[in-house]
């Protein structure tokens, strides 16, 4: 069989992206056997790409490792520090601000507490004070940064507009990405909260590698997020898992079970959940009725995600995934009535940076497309600008 040139091309494209794939994805160096064993090229085709990607700047050979008897083989690394991204958490109570190296370490952060009577005008300003404390404790500017990702609280349609929120009455209809556009000349996105978490969790926490999953934030203001086939799910307008707007599932009231139970008088309602679940983990019948009540309105939502997409695992994330050891028996014992399979259900392992790691995974994704897409060629290493 002959082989054209545009074959070859796209050989050799495909050769490259799997040796870069393999090398920021390895845990340390590589040497050009073990990459040739990782990507199953031969040795000379190794050579080749290892050649091409370091004239190109993607790659750096790492000095030999000490100690060694004879001659230590050359070892490689994939340029992480080539660039930066910045993911940016904004919520009812912090803003939070990640920057990230390209291969999802994180090098820095900045946070900047609000309340849900901050304005919008003093939002945005605490966004950027967020921001300027992530970039100054990482030696950068604005200029450094490769793309940058938005989770925001309430419903984000796919141009990235906040069409719909009840926690900040006058959030919404906020242009985040013009806003960011103002300063920042790299690519901008925004994304609802709950997906970036549900992204976050798929890339970094308890559900890595999992392609299926359904993703609940479960706290004072619920929410919901989809994995579809390792990919997170918009649907057409962006408006998916929002389940909690059907008055049935209960999803808008249910925090007020734990609220006003008796375990929680005299405490505030940022502060009554956590006192409801600590006297349901010590046998109290009222908190655990009170638990029992709040996982039954949750159950319904995520029952008719479950019943939809059949996920192999559910997460449970928000702020009540601390009290996941009450919560989590309740919640499976309130599915079982209404779903076939019970999935797998386990607690969020990121902690409160889970949105804004997701969000750098999003921006993360957008380089991806600009520098390593399949169908294009490898430019050198640069920082993207936005289209106009």
């Amino acid at each position: 069989m002959q082989v054209s040139g545009g074959d070859l091309q796209r050989l050799r494209q495909l050769n490259s992206l799997n040796s870069i794939r393999a090398l920021r994805e390895a845990p340390g160096p590589l040497t050009l056997t073990e990459l040739a064993t990782l990507t199953g090229l031969s040795r000379n085709s190794v050579i080749d790409v290892i050649a091409d990607l370091r004239e190109r700047g993607w790659i750096a050979e790492v000095e030999p490792a000490s100690g060694g008897m004879g001659r230590p083989a050359k070892r490689y690394r994939f340029r992480a520090d080539a660039g930066r991204v910045l993911g940016i958490d904004i919520g009812v109570h912090k803003v939070l601000a990640v920057v990230t190296d390209l291969a999802g370490r994180t090098l820095s952060s900045g946070r900047v507490a609000v309340d849900a009577d901050t304005t919008q005008r003093d939002r945005l300003r605490a966004m950027w004070r967020a921001v300027d404390a992530a970039l100054v404790a990482a030696g950068l500017d604005d200029c450094d940064l490769w793309g940058v990702a938005v989770g925001s609280i309430g419903v984000v349609n796919r141009e990235g507009m906040v069409t719909r929120v009840k926690a900040l009455p006058d959030w919404e209809g906020v242009d985040l990405a013009g806003h960011l556009g103002q300063r920042l000349s790299c690519p901008t996105t925004v994304e609802n909260d709950s997906k970036l978490a549900a992204l976050a969790e798929q890339r970094l926490g308890v559900a890595a590698g999992v392609h299926d999953l359904v993703y609940l934030h479960a706290g004072r203001r619920p929410g919901a997020a989809l994995i579809l086939n390792g990919r997170l799910h918009h649907g057409f307008s962006g408006a998916t898992g929002e389940v909690g707007l059907m008055e049935m599932t209960g999803w808008r009231t249910m925090a007020s079970h734990l609220e006003d139970a008796p375990a929680a008088e005299g405490s505030t309602p940022e502060d009554a959940a956590g006192r409801v679940f600590t006297a349901a983990r010590a046998g109290d019948p009222g908190a655990l009725a009170a638990v029992d009540t709040y996982a039954h309105h949750l159950a319904l939502g995520t029952a008719a995600m479950v019943l939809t997409l059949d996920p192999e695992l559910v997460v449970l994330g928000g702020g009540f995934s601390r009290s996941a050891d009450v919560l989590l028996p309740a919640l499976r014992r309130a599915l079982e009535p209404h779903c076939l399979r019970v999935p797998d259900i386990r607690p969020s392992t990121l902690g409160e940076e889970c949105v804004a790691l997701g969000a750098a995974c999003l921006a993360l994704d957008h380089v991806d497309e600009h520098f390593f897409s399949p169908d294009g060629s490898i430019s050198r290493p640069a920082a993207p600008q936005r289209l106009a």
